[in-house]
């Protein structure tokens, strides 16, 4: 059965009463972009779909579960974090690249607008790489890249990751243990 946002008690007033102040505000303002816009709907879906996303926690995680392993990484509280999670639950192809990361493309673009324009990644750091659009998880440190944003942190299972090729992976909401 499908059910409206209206009707999820997951959803409280005050999430509703802030996504309505923000979609009238951008209204206001007049010469709103195209992206501020996309930025509205994308956080009223993620309220309908996935409460859970709109809230700030500093200990959200991820699970990922790859050939009968688990990893799990812990996400940074930012805007471009608090976005992928509204993917979730997630099913990606990871590929190997430059023998430094793997790689998957999303289904869509997440928000970016406020992140650094670049990051330093190290070994372990989830990232979202914004002018292609994909995830990078570094299992070793690499140089600055412009327009890469970090999400997070991988806290256990990386020695997975720097296997040779392609894994499947699926992505969930999880804890830290």
């Amino acid at each position: 059965m499908s059910r409206k946002p209206d009707d999820n008690p997951r959803i409280n007033a005050t999430s509703v009463s802030a996504w309505a102040m923000a979609s009238c505000l951008t209204a206001s303002m007049g010469g709103a972009t195209h992206e501020a816009n996309a930025e509205t709907k994308i956080s009223k879906d993620a309220l309908v779909q996935n409460p859970q996303a709109a809230e700030k926690s500093p200990d959200l995680y991820v699970v990922m579960r790859v050939n009968g392993e688990t990893l799990r990484f812990k996400l940074d509280d930012n805007p471009t974090s608090r976005d992928f999670i509204t993917l979730l639950p997630l099913e990606v192809s990871l590929e190997d690249y430059a023998a430094t990361e793997k790689i998957a493309y999303l289904r869509r673009k997440l928000i970016t607008r406020n992140a650094p324009g670049g990051f330093t990644p190290k070994e372990g750091d989830v990232t979202y790489y914004a002018p292609w659009g994909n995830l990078a998880i570094f299992h070793k440190g690499f140089i600055y890249s412009k327009g890469l944003v970090k999400l997070g942190t991988v806290e256990s299972g990386l020695d997975t990751l720097r296997k040779s090729g392609g894994l499947t992976v699926r992505m969930e909401l999880g804890n830290a243990h």
